[in-house]
């Protein structure tokens, strides 16, 4: 499943590729759009668009304006304009997202929150 968005700047026409087998220990930030097909430990910064692949995994903290999740995520995830949940993505974590598209299959464990406030923190509400 894939975003229309009719912001085609340079910046987001280019992409970043983590292919299977490679490991990342560290924080990231990239200008444009990044797909993940390996593992990375840290915090991911996107400034486009954010691909997961089924294969792929993410530990830690993830801020992008669009995501498409179609593996495993486990640790905060933000996203300011639209998150794809696919079949076969598992979210365990805090998620926070403006729109949300979960597909059949897809898991997801943990606290959300959407809006048109990203930044703002999800408070859990007691009874």
């Amino acid at each position: 499943m894939g975003l229309k968005n009719s912001n085609t700047d340079v910046a987001g026409a280019e992409l970043n590729i983590f292919g299977k087998g490679t490991r990342v220990d560290g924080d990231i930030e990239v200008q444009s759009s990044i797909r993940v097909d390996g593992f990375i430990k840290g915090k991911v910064t996107c400034k486009h668009t954010l691909t997961v692949g089924p294969g792929g995994s993410i530990e830690g903290e993830v801020d992008a304006d669009n995501a498409i999740i179609g593996g495993t995520i486990k640790g905060k995830l933000f996203v300011k304009q639209k998150l794809v949940l696919e079949a076969t993505s598992s979210l365990i974590g805090e998620l926070r997202a403006s729109k949300l598209i979960v597909d059949e299959g897809a898991t997801f464990d943990g606290m959300s929150s959407m809006g048109n406030k990203p930044d703002e923190p999800i408070v859990e509400k007691k009874a």
